[in-house]
């Protein structure tokens, strides 16, 4: 059976009762449902704990999808761990901090995909901090100016929302793809989209905050050379 991914629902969503459904032989446990992100589109997978009946812990390191079937998550769990049985009823309880921050800089790197309108061609996401690759023209860019436009946009306190269209409705817009590394995640039938107000839309598989005024002032801490027309701009939380 496919996992229930709850944060696609609701990303504020800390914890969930569950259902231990499978353990494989690498210690990988999948649940009926869950809140912790699977690894993808640059985001890393969550961590957190599963607590058992009795109140123990089982430390959950990362959490993938099932390379053998792409609907299930596998919460991987960290070596030595006890293992749950299958049928098990578990909770399943995400570091949040750490979910907060990555949500805060995803949204952050959104925006900056505004700020700098060229195609992007890699990034990644950390615990605060984060990084887009753009395919820029020969010319220097600014650090203060590129954090200045990029605050202005964040202060503007707009409001993050989803909604979902279909692969063809997507192929019809190829406009909304920005990234040419990550392509939107499909298979489904449909695609999730994420609005940040008036400011931007793009094809989106990643948690997000509700609202711009959330993520805070934000730093530009390098601007990187990394070819003739790539340039990889660092942000973090400040």
């Amino acid at each position: 059976m496919p996992t229930e991914l709850l944060f696609r629902q609701d990303a504020y969503l800390r914890e969930t009762p569950a259902a231990v459904e499978a353990v494989n032989e690498r210690g990988g446990i999948i649940l009926d449902r869950t809140v912790f992100y699977a690894t993808g589109g640059g985001q890393p997978g969550d961590v957190g704990h599963l607590v058992r009946a009795d109140g123990s812990l089982i430390a959950i390191g990362t959490t993938i999808y099932d390379p053998e079937d792409k609907s299930r998550v596998i919460h991987v769990s960290l070596e030595g761990q006890p293992l749950p049985a299958p049928g098990e009823n578990v909770t399943a309880a995400l570091d949040w901090e750490r979910r907060l921050k990555r949500m805060r800089i995803h949204t952050a790197l959104h925006l900056l995909s505004v700020v700098l309108p060229y195609p992007v061609t890699g990034g990644s996401i950390g615990d605060g901090d984060g990084r887009l690759d753009f395919d820029i023209p020969e010319g220097g860019l600014d650090k203060a100016e590129v954090a200045e436009k990029l605050n202005a946009l964040v202060a503007r306190h707009a409001d993050v929302t989803e909604r979902w269209i279909t692969d063809e409705e997507l192929d019809a817009n190829p406009g909304l793809v920005k990234t040419m590394s990550v392509k939107p995640p499909r298979g489904s039938g449909r695609v999730r989209l994420v609005a940040i107000g008036d400011i931007d839309l793009q094809p989106c598989g990643g948690t997000h905050v509700r609202n711009t005024a959330e993520i805070g002032l934000v730093a530009v801490t390098d601007i990187e050379k990394k070819g003739k027309q790539n340039r990889r701009v660092r942000i973090a939380l400040a």
